[in-house]
């Protein structure tokens, strides 16, 4: 089965976006091994809201998702939208059973871009199988939080560490799925 995994820059603070949805903090100065990730990825699973986003950068700058990715299948999990641009495919009922769908069809990995809510989804069912976090070295204050309280804890298994001379350091951790606790 294929893993999804959960690919975000973070602040040590635990933000993913600014107080107005800023993401001005991230580094972008080197790839921090995004080029190594696309290597395992076919597939990309986002939300409405960081799919308009990334409509938006990507309309005003290149056709490319994010500078670099190779193509992949895009799936848009949306309630909302009636439409996706040519090539993207729109998830509108059932996320968790059309996420499941999707994981148990052959090809590479799937990355799990965004948003908030279509993590915490895929979080909840235990359909993410590893969290890769680019720990940004800022602190911001206040923004949206990648992750909101939870009712159980989710222990994890650390996979790989990187730290670059910038001070980001790159995180990689397995969710163990049999020891979730209350």
């Amino acid at each position: 089965m294929r893993k999804l995994i959960l690919g975000l820059a973070i602040t040590l603070d635990g933000y993913i976006e600014g107080p107005n949805g800023e993401y001005d903090w991230c580094f972008t100065d080197q790839d921090y091994g995004l080029n190594e990730f696309f290597k395992q990825i076919d597939a990309i699973f986002i939300g409405r809201k960081s799919y308009e986003m990334l409509q938006q950068h990507a309309d005003g700058n290149t056709v490319e998702l994010v500078p670099g990715m190779p193509p992949v299948t895009e799936y848009v999990f949306s309630r909302t939208l009636s439409s996706v641009k040519q090539g993207a495919m729109l998830l509108a009922e059932d996320s968790i059973a059309e996420a499941k769908r999707i994981k148990e069809q052959p090809g590479k990995d799937i990355w799990l871009f965004g948003g908030a809510s279509l993590t915490d989804a895929l979080m909840d069912a235990g359909l993410v199988d590893e969290l890769w976090m680019s720990v940004h070295p800022i602190l911001l204050g206040k923004g949206k939080r990648l992750f909101r309280e939870e009712d159980h804890r989710t222990q994890l298994t650390l996979l790989e560490s990187k730290t670059y001379d910038t001070g980001l350091v790159s995180l990689r951790y397995g969710i163990n799925k049999s020891e979730v606790a209350s």
